[in-house]
């Protein structure tokens, strides 16, 4: 699959817009000229301004706080992480509720971020398949566990889903040159910045062949 540049302007409702994946996704949708609305639970926390922009406040776990603001809205990226090694129900309980605000608003496409590293990848070295299973694992065995309650209550939903699995992310800027693979493992799949992650999403908002899809993606 390559990428399919996306024939803007989309509005897109990016959740987590202040987070490392989120906040690369506004300003590369910005870019692109796709209207944004950057969705924080504290919105003082993005500084940034454009005339594409609007900041807002809201919560996935209370989706309440949400429904006003997927008035036309013809995306979503849910972008949300929780920097904690205790038990979580962020991922699954908040994008289930977004599933069921996006139904009741018509709204079909949406981005949800997960990880690589849920499974041992036989795509991967014996070290780094070792690596996953006894130490990212269990050191991360909490947030993982909501992870994959968060993938299968995705995979139920008729949208037009794409769950994307990075590996270990940087910060490093973006090349727009990237592997991916669908449904499928990605051999020696290490490492991808934040800033392509986002431009993976941005670039396949329309692509088909990324609807209802799991995509490893990583240099």
């Amino acid at each position: 699959m390559k990428n399919k540049q996306t024939s803007p302007p989309y509005n897109i409702l990016v959740i987590g817009a202040n987070g490392g994946i989120g906040r690369q996704s506004v300003e590369l949708a910005l870019k692109q000229g796709h209207h944004v609305t950057a969705v924080l639970r504290n919105p003082a926390n993005l500084i940034l301004t454009h005339p594409n922009l609007e900041i807002v406040k809201g919560d996935i776990m209370h989706p309440e706080s949400l429904k006003r603001y997927l008035e036309n809205t013809d995306v979503i990226i849910s972008a949300i992480g929780k920097n904690s090694l205790k038990p979580t129900t962020l991922y699954s309980d908040g994008n289930r509720n977004l599933l069921n605000l996006m139904k009741e608003a018509g709204i079909r496409r949406v981005f949800f971020i997960s990880a690589a590293g849920i499974d041992v990848s036989p795509g991967q070295s014996l070290f780094v398949r070792l690596a996953t299973k006894y130490i990212l694992q269990k050191l991360l065995r909490n947030m993982y566990a909501d992870i994959r309650a968060m993938e299968k209550i995705v995979k139920a939903s008729d949208l037009n889903w794409t769950i994307v699995r990075p590996p270990r992310l940087t910060d490093k800027p973006s090349t727009g040159r990237y592997r991916f693979a669908i449904n499928k493992f990605l051999k020696n799949c290490l490492t991808i910045s934040r800033a392509d992650v986002a431009h993976f999403m941005i670039n396949n908002i329309n692509n088909e062949a990324a609807y209802k899809k799991t995509i490893e993606v990583a240099y």
